[in-house]
């Protein structure tokens, strides 16, 4: 079904791959042949692939980023919007928690798009995604957005999801800065078989790829015979699941499919005809066989966590227990446990919601074949609920118009407006110990809107909207499509483009400086961040060891929302599920550097402080220093963080309370090291576990390590009389990362350059 190579591969011309010898001749003219070289190459600025600085073509945040991301460009000297960037509201669309912050985060985002020339699409329109595929994608262009799941790749778009600050470079009239990416060719043959959908297509894909990491910071281009039979819809559908492999972006071969797909939207332009040229090279190959891949379903806590629904169904004993114990450990610390064995009845699975929904789930296509499956059928008056969200106003009205939305509701099934919340747990939240099957993004703990820490806990199951349906007509027994009868209709899609034109306010290039910007009572500005001092002493506040850590255990998603606009507000939810003390442990350390910075001895409030200045001043190698010189500040301990959201939020909240590093033995992803450098903060990388939760760690003469460029730092772990010596690196970084570790956060970086 799913098969990796991990080797050198040549893609001939109309031919199937072949494995290329490390040395053999044309391996780089090769390279410089795939998509995603040609698209790169046509957006750098460096003047050499190597060290890449891209230059987007248009930008995409929504309402629970966009707010901060002008904070931060206005404090850094914004003027106007250099290309298009699209402001959606399609994360706090429902303005009904936190009183008017949400609906005040939306006219802040209306004023912004007039003053500063952007495009404004009101709550309800469009989830982010859809706006952009529909409006914005074309054939060779690069998009950035401050969402992880920015994937256009289908249609000919390369593009990236990023955190806030990576956009606001873009404003800046900046660069993207990378190192050439490597390029894994995405091999597909074969045809799918009727109800099997394309969420299958991309579990098998992340589930074979995801915990070996052979695809992380890669880009994936999609070629082969395969692609030949797949509607746009379905491309798509797999494309924007392409996130969770952990690659960086995503690009596709288009033919006449796309072409169409681009004519209907009125946007003919937008088309060319793209493919790799003869002999392109690769540094690495997956082959999908269409035909081979089953209805899959990602049971919690992962969509790697993946299973045929086949399989599952078989050995559901076996493998619930199995997934109950490792869920369990994730949820060590919370009061709620995971049971997913009690709803096993009469040998079937039980579940009790289903959610079709968002960039991911509410596409034309995805639920035509849904209202195809269940046309005529009741999903019964039982616990099980069917939510269908279509992604945007121009797709619900042509499902209006084709008869789909009446086979839906007739069904029983309740039809939602264009709104992300199923997909971050601020949209139909399960019942207790509830069990949900989505076709959307995520299932991380907390994606579904319980609180663990609480003692609720519902669960998230990830699958396709035809099995979704097919589970509905069966009552919520898990049931795969491909065990229903079913006649699959094609109506054809008509899109509708005077609903955005009646609706949404367009301004690119028409700024308008005079207009104020409207600030809310929840609105707040960034507060002042301390820039690198000569040496750190770190306070490790917490140390998570689990394999990986998401940004929603970093910072929790759902009812967090309506404090996106505020930092300090915001910031009291950080780590509040993985370490509900680390607000409080990183507060007490944040006031001893306050002490320090207003000329006060800070070791005459801390007795541990005391003993640790003691300890460094018996120390012959660190004699002399001066107080004014070590900054004192928080730091956390994981494993591997960052897996999941780009929200920036995941380090910003760390910065606003005093934090000014990360241990780790490797960072996720990409988006959430480069959060970390943008607000500041150290990406220190350390083998093992070397801390305890209270250890001082000091890291001497950090400030001109940052400055020379020294990769490997020697640092000292304090406990009590105790110092022993531990070795660190940074990793990587660019001139411009130095320069803003050393300014403190980009927004400092940024407004001492203009001065």
């Amino acid at each position: 079904m799913v098969k990796i190579h991990d080797s050198l591969f040549f893609l001939p011309g109309g031919g199937v791959p072949a494995v290329a010898r490390e040395h053999a001749p044309g391996i780089q003219a090769g390279r410089e042949k795939t998509m995603a070289y040609s698209i790169l190459k046509a957006h750098n600025t460096s003047g050499g692939m190597d060290a890449l600085k891209i230059k987007f073509d248009a930008l995409a945040s929504h309402d629970i980023t966009y707010v901060g991301i002008i904070q931060t460009a206005r404090a850094s000297g914004l003027e106007k919007f250099p290309i298009p960037y699209v402001l959606t509201n399609c994360h706090n669309s429902l303005c009904a928690v936190g009183g008017t912050i949400n609906e005040d985060d939306h006219m802040f985002g209306l004023s912004a798009a007039k003053k500063y020339g952007g495009v404004y699409v009101p709550a309800h329109m469009a989830v982010i995604h859809q706006y952009m595929r529909e409006m914005e994608a074309a054939c060779g262009r690069m998009i950035l957005g401050s969402d992880s799941h920015t994937r256009y790749g289908a249609l000919g778009t390369m593009a990236v999801g990023e955190g806030g600050p990576e956009l606001v470079k873009q404003l800046l009239s900046k660069t993207y800065d990378i190192d050439m990416p490597q390029v894994v060719a995405v091999y597909l043959t074969g045809e799918p078989a009727p109800g099997v959908g394309p969420q299958d297509v991309a579990l098998a894909l992340i589930g074979a790829t995801f915990q070996s990491g052979f695809v992380k910071n890669k880009v994936l281009e999609f070629v082969g015979p395969g692609i030949s039979k797949l509607s746009a819809d379905y491309r798509i559908g797999i494309d924007v699941m392409t996130t969770e492999t952990t690659c960086l972006s995503s690009i596709w071969q288009t033919d006449a499919v796309i072409e169409e797909y681009f004519a209907v939207h009125g946007r003919p332009e937008a088309y060319k005809e793209m493919g790799p040229g003869d002999m392109a090279c690769y540094d690495g190959l997956i082959t999908i066989d269409l035909s081979k891949v089953k209805p899959m379903i990602a049971m919690p806590f992962h969509p790697s966590n993946v299973y045929s629904i086949e399989e599952l169904n078989a050995n559901l004993g076996d493998i619930l227990q199995k997934v109950e114990t490792e869920g369990n450990k994730q949820l060590d610390g919370d009061t709620a446990r995971l049971s997913l064995r009690d709803k096993i009845i009469n040998g079937k699975l039980l579940v009790q919601q289903g959610v079709i929904a968002g960039c991911a789930g509410g596409t034309f296509e995805n639920l035509v074949f849904a209202a195809d499956i269940i046309n005529g059928c009741s999903i019964g008056s039982g616990e099980f609920s069917l939510s269908v969200y279509p992604a945007s106003q121009p797709v619900n009205l042509a499902l209006t118009d084709s008869g789909v939305i009446s086979k839906l509701m007739t069904s029983g099934a309740t039809i939602r407006t264009a709104f992300c919340g199923p997909c971050f747990g601020a949209g139909d939240v399960p019942v207790n110990n509830g069990l949900s099957i989505r076709h959307s993004t995520r299932n991380f703990p907390n994606r579904e809107g319980s609180k663990p820490q609480n003692g609720q806990l519902a669960s998230v199951a990830l699958m396709d909207a035809r099995s979704i349906a097919a589970t509905a007509v069966n009552g919520g027994i898990l049931t795969a499509a491909t065990d229903c009868d079913t006649q699959y209709s094609n109506p054809k899609y008509f899109f509708n483009g005077d609903i955005y034109k009646n609706r949404c306010y367009s301004g690119f290039n028409k700024p308008e400086p005079s207009i104020e910007l409207k600030f809310g009572p929840g609105i707040a500005d960034w507060p002042s961040m301390q820039p690198l001092t000569k040496d750190l002493l770190l306070r490790i506040v917490t140390v998570i060891t689990d394999p990986v850590t998401t940004t929603d255990e970093l910072i929790p998603s759902g009812e967090t929302s309506s404090f996106r606009s505020n930092p300090l507000s915001l910031a009291q939810f950080t780590l509040s599920r993985k370490d509900p003390a680390y607000v409080g442990e990183a507060g007490k350390v944040q006031e001893l550097e306050r002490a320090r910075l207003a000329g006060k001895n800070p070791a005459l409030l801390s007795r541990e402080l005391q003993n640790v200045f003691f300890t460094l001043g018996c120390m012959p190698e660190l004699d002399c220093r001066k107080l004014e010189d070590i900054g004192i500040g928080s730091a956390v301990f994981a494993v591997k963080p960052g897996d999941g959201s780009a929200r920036e939020q995941a380090a910003s909240c760390q910065k606003v309370l005093g934090t000014y590093a990360n241990f780790a033995n490797e960072y996720a992803t990409k988006r959430y090291r480069s959060n970390l450098i943008n607000w500041g903060m150290l990406p220190f990388l350390c083998d093992g576990v070397p801390f305890k939760k209270g250890d001082f760690v000091f890291v001497p003469d950090i400030l001109p390590a940052v400055q020379n460029g020294v990769n490997s730092i020697t640092a000292y772990i304090l406990n009590g009389s105790e110092a022993r010596q531990i070795s660190l690196t940074l990793g990587e970084l660019t001139d411009d990362e130095r320069k803003i570790i050393l300014a403190g956060c980009l927004i400092n970086f940024y407004r001492d350059s203009r001065k």
